[in-house]
């Protein structure tokens, strides 16, 4: 009997979560044991599964991309070129999110009383200057950096440890990269062990969302949700459309190719989830491995356009819920912010909220809004994952491009066809 491939397996789970919470949401005898008991624990399972294994990970192809890309100096060159695309992309992006906002104001007219919502405390830090940032990013301990998931802070040990292995003897930095090596390809065998796990973590995500919030709350917010997914959209098509244009490459065709880790980006609403599989379909279409290595980890913490669309987007949409105008000079501000709060946040479900939470008290508006919109929040993230997903395929791209090298297929005749 021919095996479901694992992407229907997740569409599968994601279409029967939805039933199943909707069908609690419905009959509310035993929606609170059933969601908190048995739907949000599946979920949660798969999302720290994930964790688990996204920070060993990074951390080995970091330096396999560094210590096996030559020498320090085209590592600097590469990690410069990749760092000013991210932050002209992402720049675009929040931009972007800004201009829908003020042009289809989600927020002008609704009517936030007859919406219910919990209350939450935020406690966001005060905003520090840059080099108060940098101070922050040196880890004290790489070990607890690491168990706490910073992946700047990881990154940051890695890259030295990455340029000390390439200014040793080649004899001495060997045996440790083969180590490293090794170690990367477990983490991958790791990682396809969890997604055999994936359609039945998908399933308890979706339906403890559905069974706990329902539809009928969502409609006064379906406004934003929206104007987030038409931003999206415009975004992939026009933006990254454009890149892929310039660097001979079709968008259309690069979203199929990729299609099954967008799928599972969408469904899970944890980028975390593909980078296994996006690296190495990437290495298949013909990106060099050290090219893949460094620009895919770095995307994970620099490169969030989706992420970026919504902060323009929902920062506005407060704003606008609370009847607070925003000049043109406090919106460039917020793209300032922006742009330096959205670097640094890890793959998994949940942390553009925490960045919003930053960009609002940074710019002074209320805090209450963020409450609001983590009702919502799930069905956003599902599409701004999916663009940050997309966002961290085409990278390595323009980065190949970039550094005049060529694309070498692995499995020759199948690029554009793998499922």
């Amino acid at each position: 009997m021919k095996r479901i491939p694992l992407v229907w397996q997740i569409v599968a789970g994601l279409l029967l979560g939805v039933l199943v919470g909707w069908y609690f949401n419905t009959h509310p005898q035993n929606q609170v044991w059933v969601s908190t008991e048995i739907l949000k624990p599946l979920g949660d399972i798969f999302i720290k599964m994930m964790k688990l294994v996204v920070v060993p990970i990074v951390f080995c192809c970091m330096i396999l991309g560094i210590a096996g890309g030559g020498d320090n100096k085209s590592f600097g060159r590469m990690g410069a070129k990749s760092l000013a695309y991210f932050f002209a992309i992402t720049s675009m992006a929040i931009v972007l999110g800004l201009c829908f906002a003020n042009i289809f104001e989600p927020g002008a007219g609704t009517d936030i009383s007859g919406i219910s919502h919990s209350a939450s405390t935020v406690n966001i830090e005060p905003s520090k200057g840059a080099l108060i940032i940098l101070q922050n990013i040196v880890p004290d301990n790489v070990i607890v950096a690491m168990s706490e998931a910073k992946l700047l802070s990881v990154l940051f040990f890695a890259v030295l440890l990455g340029m000390a292995l390439n200014a040793l003897p080649k004899e001495k930095s060997a045996p440790v990269i083969s180590v490293v090596q090794g170690l990367s390809d477990a983490m991958f065998k790791v990682v396809s062990f969890v997604m055999a796990y994936a359609p039945i973590g998908v399933f308890g995500m979706i339906g403890s969302t559905v069974a706990t919030f329902g539809f009928a709350s969502l409609l006064p917010l379906l406004k934003l949700i929206g104007v987030v997914y038409l931003a999206l959209i415009a975004f992939a098509l026009i933006f990254l459309g454009g890149v892929c244009y310039l660097i001979g490459e079709n968008v259309f065709k690069l979203i199929k190719y990729f299609r099954d880790e967008l799928i599972l980006a969408f469904s899970s609403a944890a980028s975390a989830a593909v980078m296994p599989q996006l690296m190495r379909k990437l290495e298949n279409y013909g990106v060099p491995r050290r090219i893949v290595s460094f620009v895919v980890p770095v995307g994970y913490a620099f490169n969030l356009d989706g992420a970026s669309i919504f902060l323009g987007v929902a920062t506005i949409f407060v704003a606008q819920l609370y009847g607070i105008d925003l000049s043109l000079t406090q919106q460039i501000l917020l793209v300032v912010t922006m742009v330096l709060t959205s670097k640094g946040a890890a793959g998994v479900p949940g942390f553009a909220i925490i960045i919003l939470s930053a960009t609002l008290a940074s710019a002074g508006l209320p805090l209450e809004g963020v409450a609001l919109i983590a009702g919502i929040f799930r069905i956003i993230d599902s599409g701004t994952t999916t663009l940050n997903v997309l966002g961290n395929a085409i990278a390595p791209l323009v980065i190949t491009k970039w550094e005049g090298a060529s694309l070498q297929p692995l499995k020759a005749g199948r690029v554009g066809q793998e499922s």
